[in-house]
């Protein structure tokens, strides 16, 4: 547990930094610690609701959001994301699933990195029913494998030019908030036993410690844009490692 907590401690502080919760890598690391199948969903949506809950509150509090941006990926994501997490599928596919989700957040968030500092851009406004249909879908996918889905919002949201980079974060952030809760909600309808999550207390002390570290140093030390490089070989690095696990 101890080496576990390190490593949340540390997926914790990098996603942070960018605005993110760290739900796939979680995902991925109690998967190759084994633990019990049927309640690493809510671990992970638990751990992606402590850290962005901060991030999401600093962001606002700055005056970087735009609800406007935001309400229609929600109106498609929130039912999507609960329905999803009430969904059952075996592990063996789950493991399939959650390895094409990093390795795509991984490579998305690597080649868009530039996007966290390139504030000179023209912002386009999206179609609300074409922003709907985005957030159902990766709503969807956040309640089945049991993430935010930000980590593929916002990529999505740099390559439409959709706002400003700040703006986008705060954004990202908002969406795995609800999306977590909404995902929770419905993985808690199956067999999950919640006071069996709530033994695994110290990773939530964990990275409710990383992702203060983690706003301390996207405020105070390194660019966006290099710990979105740094986030995404993380999770690049996960990614290979599940693979191996997988087919190997």
């Amino acid at each position: 547990m101890i080496i576990l907590s390190i490593l949340f401690f540390i997926t914790a502080i990098l996603y942070s930094s960018v605005g993110f919760g760290g739900g796939s890598t979680y995902l991925a690391l109690l998967l190759i610690w084994d633990i019990p199948y049927y309640i690493f969903p809510v671990i992970a949506l638990l751990c992606n609701i402590i850290v962005v809950t901060g991030n999401s509150i600093n962001y606002v509090r700055a005056g970087n959001h735009n609800f406007k941006l935001l309400i229609p990926f929600l109106i498609g994501s929130i039912p999507l994301a609960f329905i999803g997490g009430t969904l059952k599928i075996e592990k063996d596919l789950f493991e399939i699933i959650l390895f094409i989700v990093l390795s795509l957040a991984g490579l998305l968030l690597l080649i868009k990195n530039k996007s966290y500092e390139d504030n000179d851009i023209t912002i386009k406004k999206l179609n609300f029913f074409f922003s709907i249909l985005i957030g159902s879908f990766l709503g969807l996918i956040s309640g089945i494998v049991g993430i935010g889905g930000g980590i593929f919002l916002s990529p999505i949201l740099f390559l439409l030019k959709a706002d400003s980079p700040k703006n986008i974060v705060t954004t990202a952030s908002l969406f795995i908030l609800i999306n977590s809760i909404s995902g929770i909600l419905g993985q808690l309808t199956k067999d999950a036993v919640l006071n069996k999550v709530l033994l695994y207390w110290p990773l939530f002390l964990s990275v409710l410690l990383g992702g203060l570290c983690g706003n301390y140093l996207n405020l105070k030390i390194f660019s966006s844009r290099v710990l979105a490089i740094i986030t995404s070989l993380l999770v690049i690095f996960v990614a290979s490692r599940m693979g191996f696990r997988i087919f190997f």
